[in-house]
């Protein structure tokens, strides 16, 4: 098959195309003929290093495809099923293995959309629905919010009646974030100063900045507010004086991943049932930003981390 096998950490230039071998299933496991393979910051963290992994690896984890191998004890799905999964063993390729437990069938939704949704859009609920879970009438800054993430995550808190202040870097993406119902949108320069005149503190802070953001994110919370950091697109954040959390107001603060979040086959489905339900009611509205072919993931990730990007980037074998 062909993949894109990574053999040193290091630039986008590691992302090597090549002809690999193909995946067999074991023992509860499925082969996916991949139709979309998402592309994530997670995938940039471990191609650097930051996120370590024995080396070599095909890149990537999210994707949807039909299943054309079955390993011996699976029961429940079989061959020509269309599932989606955030947990592939490699999804920068044609072909991928995965443990049938961690596969969602697709019903009736899109493979494409299904694979824009799947990663982003349960990071989007478990931030929403249980890191802090957004109550009517509560205020979110939603950093990055015309992102993959930041749609999903602004139509969610909407959903679930919350309010909505997104940073964004373009007046391209405020139209994006707008369009997925952000009360109001600021830029990064000087947001903290313009997130406390429009209101006397958030709630809640989501934010997979990082390093750039973290500082003024944890000024604008009121007393007893969260602090959500998910991610580090701008670099990792300096060590933090547990003390700077009482001065500030007793506030909280959450590193949390989705790992955590999913780690049960009941949990995985509630949270994919609500996603793929929203979706296919016509509630949750997934944009797909960029189509790439499998052997441009290098260009991919490049656009990615240079924010030239809105939306889910997507690589089609």
């Amino acid at each position: 098959m062909r993949a894109i096998v990574v053999t040193e950490f290091g630039g986008p230039e590691v992302l090597k195309p090549t002809d690999y071998e193909d995946p067999r299933p074991g023992p509860g496991e499925v082969v996916v003929d991949l139709l979309a393979g998402g592309v994530n910051f997670r995938d940039i963290y471990e191609r650097v290093g930051t996120y370590e992994r024995p080396l070599p690896y095909v890149p990537g984890s999210e994707g949807a495809g039909r299943i054309s191998e079955v390993g011996e004890g699976v029961t429940g799905l079989g061959i020509g099923d269309i599932v989606v999964s955030s947990d592939l063993q490699g999804a920068y390729a044609e072909r991928s293995v995965v443990s049938a437990e961690r596969a969602v069938p697709v019903g009736d939704a899109d493979p494409e959309q299904a694979a824009a949704a799947m990663l982003q859009g349960l990071t989007a609920h478990y931030l929403s629905h249980s890191t802090y879970a957004i109550k009517p009438g509560d205020t979110a800054l939603v950093h990055a919010a015309a992102g993959g993430v930041g749609l999903l995550l602004t139509q969610m808190i909407k959903l679930r009646g919350g309010k909505v202040i997104g940073t964004v870097s373009t007046a391209e993406k405020e139209k994006l974030a707008r369009d997925a119902g952000a009360d109001e949108v600021v830029r990064y320069e000087n947001f903290a100063e313009s997130v406390r005149h429009l209101t006397g503190g958030v709630h809640v802070v989501y934010d997979g900045v990082g390093k750039n953001t973290f500082d003024d994110s944890m000024s604008v919370l009121r007393p007893r507010g969260m602090l959500a950091l998910y991610g580090a697109a701008s670099g990792p954040v300096p060590p933090v004086d547990p003390q700077r959390l009482n001065v500030a107001g007793s506030l909280f603060l959450t590193r949390p991943t989705l790992g955590h979040y999913v780690a049960t086959r009941e949990e995985l489905r509630w949270r994919t049932g609500d996603l793929f339900g929203w979706v296919a009611a016509g509630d949750l509205s997934v944009h797909v930003g960029g189509r790439y072919p499998l052997d441009e993931a290098a260009r991919a990730q490049e656009d990615l981390a240079a924010r030239r990007t809105t939306g889910k980037l997507l690589l089609i074998p």
